[in-house]
């Protein structure tokens, strides 16, 4: 029978990475006793390897250009919007109401 998929939560993965970092268990050990798979271990290792210095890197972009970037992205969705209206205007002329020939 198959297994269900699991799904584990950010801290279960940090908690693995690093006792794989740490080295206090063997692969075999940690698999068996944590209950997960060598290959997703060694993939959640090098993962909290290689973001690791982010957390110590430069402070988080300041939050006032979270405001004008969301400000943007509306303007570009209503843009979009529009222009999608447009086109479904000159379909309906050319092909009918929607329902006709879809």
């Amino acid at each position: 029978m198959r297994r269900r998929r699991r799904n584990h939560s950010p801290a279960f993965k940090a908690k693995v990475a690093l006792t794989a970092i740490a080295g206090e268990l063997t692969m075999a050990e940690m698999t068996k006793k944590l209950d997960v798979h060598a290959q997703q271990i060694t993939t959640w290792k090098k993962q909290l390897v290689a973001s690791a210095p982010d957390v110590f890197g430069k402070p988080q972009a300041d939050s006032g250009d979270t405001g004008e970037t969301i400000h943007s992205l509306r303007a570009k969705v209503g843009q979009l919007t529009m222009e999608n209206d447009s086109w479904e205007r000159g379909l309906t002329k050319i092909h009918g109401p929607r329902g006709k020939n879809w």
